[in-house]
C-alpha cells in the first residue's frame, strides 16, 4: 500500500468512525483531511488496447535499437504494460489534476491542448497543437485542458508497471487558479 493510499484510507476510516459522534451540521472528516481531487469534465476516454511486454521469468525487459545516429532504448524490470488511449476534449474540457505510475507520451491529433505542471510555481501553460507531442513523466501532478472553442483529440501511450492503474487522481496543485 502506498503512503497516499494509506493516508486516504485513514481519512475514510476516521470519517466513518467520526460520523457516529458528529454534531448536527458538522463535517464527519476535518476539512484538512478531505481529499481535494479535481474531477475531469468535458472529456471522453476510450482505451484502445493494453498489453504486457516482456517475460516475467527474465530479470529485465530490454529493447535497444540503433539506426545511424538515432538510438533508442527501453528497459523495464521485470516487464511493462503498454496501453493506448484516445481522449477527446470538448471546448473547455479538462482532465483534472492527476499523476501516472510511469511515463506517458501524448500526441495531439486534432485541436490544441494546454498542459500545466504542479511543480511550476508560475503555472506557465505548455501549449501543444496538431502533430506535437507532450511527454509526461508521471512523477508529479499535472492537468490537461482544452482552452479553445474547438474539440481536441489526443492519442496517449502509457508505459506502466504490469496491472497498475494508468491514472492516479491528485489534489489540486495550489499553484494554478483552477
Amino acid at each position: 500500500m502506498t503512503n497516499r493510499m494509506a493516508v486516504l484510507l485513514g481519512a475514510v476510516t476516521f470519517g466513518a468512525l467520526a460520523a457516529g459522534c458528529e454534531e448536527a451540521g458538522s463535517p464527519a472528516v476535518p476539512t484538512a483531511l478531505q481529499p481535494q481531487f479535481t474531477v475531469s469534465s468535458g472529456s471522453q476516454s476510450t482505451l484502445l488496447g493494453r498489453a504486457n511486454f516482456g517475460d516475467p521469468l527474465e530479470e529485465t525487459f530490454k529493447v535497444k535499437r540503433i539506426t545511424g545516429d538515432w538510438h533508442v532504448e527501453v528497459k523495464a524490470k521485470p516487464t511493462l504494460d503498454l496501453a493506448v488511449q484516445r481522449i477527446v476534449f470538448q471546448p473547455g474540457g479538462q482532465s483534472g489534476w492527476h499523476t501516472h505510475p510511469g511515463p506517458v507520451f501524448i500526441q495531439v491529433v486534432s485541436g490544441t491542448m494546454t498542459f500545466y505542471e504542479s511543480d511550476d510555481p508560475e503555472c506557465e501553460p505548455i501549449v501543444r497543437g496538431v502533430g506535437q507531442g507532450y511527454l509526461d513523466m508521471g512523477e508529479h501532478a499535472h492537468i490537461a485542458r482544452n482552452e479553445t472553442g474547438t474539440v481536441a483529440e489526443n492519442l496517449v501511450t502509457y508505459l506502466a508497471p504490469p496491472g497498475a492503474a494508468l491514472r492516479i487522481d491528485a489534489n489540486a496543485s495550489g499553484n494554478c487558479p483552477f
